[in-house]
């Protein structure tokens, strides 16, 4: 089972509901901007959601899609505070459809600046 169809809803609706559905309780989240990465599903969410809450008012949008059985990888362009963001999403899902790994690589080092500026302020509201 693909899980990106439900991650496409979940990109469009920013639910954090619907990563209930597809998410490993073992996940683990790569951020662009931590070196550690952040394990288990409640952290993977947690990040996840902070990052579509950003993302979303910028014109998120997936430009290229590339899968190859378990995994995909995902280009994405956006904006934040007129930084233009072009990244990356590397998604791996376990046999039963679930996410176990989640990377992100962003650039350019603007919008790396930008992105840890944003996330560290979403994050330390929740």
């Amino acid at each position: 089972m693909n899980p990106l169809r439900q991650w496409h809803r979940f990109v469009k609706t920013a639910n954090p509901a619907l990563l209930d559905e597809i998410l490993s309780d073992e996940a683990a989240f790569h951020s662009p901007v931590v070196w550690t990465p952040q394990q288990g599903r409640s952290l993977t969410k947690t990040y996840l959601t902070a990052a579509a809450h950003i993302f979303k008012k910028g014109g998120f949008e997936y430009s290229k899609e590339i899968v190859n059985g378990n995994m995909a990888c995902l280009e994405f362009n956006t904006r934040i505070d007129h930084i233009t963001i072009n990244g990356v999403d590397i998604i791996t899902w376990n046999d039963e459809g679930k996410i176990t790994e989640f990377k992100v690589m962003v650039r350019p080092i603007k919008a790396i600046n930008i992105l840890w500026e944003k996330m560290a302020a979403m994050l330390n509201k929740s």
